[in-house]
């Protein structure tokens, strides 16, 4: 339709925009959208105050959750650059510390390694950064909006990253690449299919969490691995951090526990950060 044509050529409009711009402009949007938007402010709030990130006072609440529409709206638009051909550009922003080594040298002896990716920061640039490392499995599941899904494909399909569906057919290719010494890359706080996960607390309140970590680690013997992308001031760009986790518990239930513990510790280094908008509480679907 002309509208989303239309979309589309705003959207590589703004790609072209250094980042300070994009996040000025991000920023501003999620103001809007928090003061504007009940729904999302509610959802955000009702989760930041669950989370307990931000104290127990209104006030304190009210502010961290502004800052995190702010962020929120950072993180929309910074992606596009990524997906609209400055990779590159985008890509010499993005800082590691001696953490990328030690992960990186997990995947030369031939075991296969778990990267998890949590929606913290700027995920994509853990994404594409990795892709640009290494051979990496990729489960893709396609946007709502469907005149979306060929700009999103396409940006993510960059590097060496092989894109894969978000079904049992993206099970087995995961588990193929974990067997043949390769890594994947997951979203570890995604709310699963129903079946696919269980109840598990998540910053003290239950969440239906996966199970699938778990069951690829025990299948193939693989390393766990949490990628952190902290969005840095000023525009200056992201750190990566990668830290290891040990061997999940046999136990569903345990496993599922102890991968909500791991996020935990990492979000809890920025959580202004992280996406509080989304309903990691839902029912599965």
């Amino acid at each position: 339709m002309l509208r989303h044509s239309l979309a589309l050529v705003v959207l590589r409009a703004l790609a072209r925009l250094p980042l300070r711009s994009l996040h000025a402009i991000g920023g501003a949007a999620g103001s809007v959208v928090y003061r504007f938007a009940p729904d999302v402010r509610q959802r955000m709030l009702a989760n930041i105050e669950t989370a307990g990130v931000a104290g127990a006072d209104a006030a304190d609440v009210d502010r961290f959750a502004r800052k995190t529409a702010r962020e929120l709206g950072k993180g929309l638009l910074e992606v596009l650059p990524f997906w609209c051909g400055r990779e590159t550009e985008m890509l010499a922003k993005i800082r590691t510390d001696a953490s990328w080594e030690e992960a990186r040298a997990m995947t030369a002896g031939g075991r296969g390694v778990i990267f998890l990716t949590p929606h913290l920061g700027c995920f994509e640039a853990a994404g594409q950064f990795l892709a640009q490392q290494l051979p990496i499995t990729v489960m893709y599941r396609p946007p709502r909006l469907q005149w979306l899904d060929p700009l999103l494909k396409s940006g993510r399909a960059q590097g060496q990253a092989r894109i894969t569906t978000a079904d049992s057919r993206g099970v087995r290719a995961s588990l193929r690449a974990l067997k043949n010494g390769e890594p994947i890359g997951l979203l570890p706080d995604q709310v699963p299919v129903k079946g696919g996960g269980v109840m598990a607390d998540f910053f003290g309140k239950p969440a239906y969490t996966t199970t699938l970590v778990g069951k690829l680690q025990k299948a193939t013997g693989a390393a766990i691995v949490l990628v952190c992308a902290e969005r840095l001031p000023r525009a200056t760009g992201y750190a990566l951090t990668f830290h290891r986790l040990d061997s999940l518990p046999e136990d569903d239930a345990a496993a599922a526990r102890a991968l909500n513990l791991a996020l935990e510790m990492v979000i809890r280094r920025c959580p202004e950060q992280y996406l509080w908008t989304y309903n990691r509480y839902k029912d599965p679907a």
